[in-house]
Order: C-alpha cells, then sequence, then structure tokens
C-alpha cells in the first residue's frame, strides 16, 4: 500500500516467483515506473493498482489477500491527520475486509512518529504483534523481505537514522468506540511539539 516507484513490490516478486503482488498508489507516474521494471524484468507476478486506499476493499474478495505491506509512507504527523496514518484503526477496519484471518501487516518506516503510534494501536486494540525491530539494520539475521530498500528509504526524511518494522496480525473483531475515544484522547493528550 501506497507503494511509490513499487520497489517493494518488484523486490518481493524477486524473491518469492510464486506469489503475487499488487503495489498500490494513487500517483500514477509513480507506480508506471514500478510497471515497467516488471516488464522489464518479466515480472509476471507483480502488477500495479492506480487507487485510493480508502477504496482499496472494493477491489478484493473477503480472505483473498495474505499479507499487506506499508513501506514508507506519509507517517502524516500532525495530530489533527491521525485518521490518514495508514496504520490508523480506520484503516486496520478496511484491511480486515480482505485480509485473511491471522494475515500480517507489515509496516516499515523511518519515522519514529508513526512507528510509536502503530505500537501504540497495536496494544490498544488487541492485535498480535509478531517483530519489533526499532532499529532493523542493527538486527542479526534479517529476512531478505527486509533489506529491500525504497527511493523514500534512501531519503532518511525523518532523519532518524534508523529504520522501524513492525509485523503485526488483527484479531477476529477489532475493538470498536470505545476504544476509538480512547485513542483520540491518547493523541489529544500528547505533547506538541
Amino acid at each position: 500500500l501506497a507503494c511509490g516507484k513499487g520497489e517493494y513490490a518488484l523486490g518481493l516478486g524477486e524473491i518469492y516467483p510464486t506469489r503475487n503482488f499488487i503495489g498500490i498508489d494513487l500517483k500514477g507516474n509513480r507506480i508506471w515506473v514500478g510497471a515497467k521494471k516488471a516488464l522489464q524484468k518479466g515480472l509476471n507476478n507483480v502488477a500495479f493498482l492506480r487507487t485510493q486506499i480508502d477504496h482499496v476493499s472494493s477491489y478484493f474478495a473477503p480472505g483473498e489477500i495474505e499479507s499487506i505491506w506499508i513501506t514508507f509512507p506519509d507517517p502524516q504527523l500532525r495530530k489533527s491527520k491521525a485518521k490518514k496514518r495508514l496504520t490508523h484503526p480506520k484503516f486496520l477496519r478496511l484491511y480486515q475486509q480482505f485480509l485473511v484471518p491471522g494475515g500480517l501487516i507489515h509496516l516499515k518506516t523511518d519515522s519514529p512518529d508513526l512507528y510509536s503510534f502503530t505500537r501504540l494501536v497495536i496494544r490498544m486494540y488487541n492485535c498480535t504483534l509478531h517483530t519489533d525491530y526499532s532499529d532493523t539494520y542493527k538486527e542479526e539475521n534479517i529476512p531478505d523481505e527486509l533489506r529491500i530498500k525504497t527511493h523514500y528509504e534512501s531519503l532518511d526524511i525523518a532523519g532518524s537514522n534508523r529504520i522501524h518494522y513492525l509485523s503485526f496480525s488483527l484479531p477476529p473483531e477489532l475493538p470498536g468506540k470505545e476504544t476509538d475515544d480512547a485513542l483520540k484522547q491518547v493523541l489529544k493528550d500528547e505533547p506538541v511539539d
């Protein structure tokens, strides 16, 4: 999701040639770069879809997607933009519509704020945390899929000099309004920079 130039879709397609990967982004000029490379490399297991993430559930059937990769999305740092973070419960509920039960959601980011926010959401919404690397490249023996680098990763926009990685799965049913209100309150109480 928010695949940019498709580096992750392409990299995963090369690592796992018997599985299919779909990069999704709104910016057609970005995914054109990935689509062109997929054709050049003969990666018939990689495709791209131009749409808003908010509409993604209309393209997939329930249980059709095995895992979701969110790599270096816009962290939407302002509190007023929290609902636009791709790991916000609003999006988790959307993903739950087409993700297989127990399917993994992967987040790779250089934003310490998005990383902390996602860890908070995982705890508050009873998600199962599978992997938590606060500094991915300092870990020993990371899997090949975590070695894939995107254009945005190389920019180190957050200036953190570290890459955070989380993988988690959703519970059968996400908590509702009461937890949403509690999350809003936590975000409201956060200190302002």
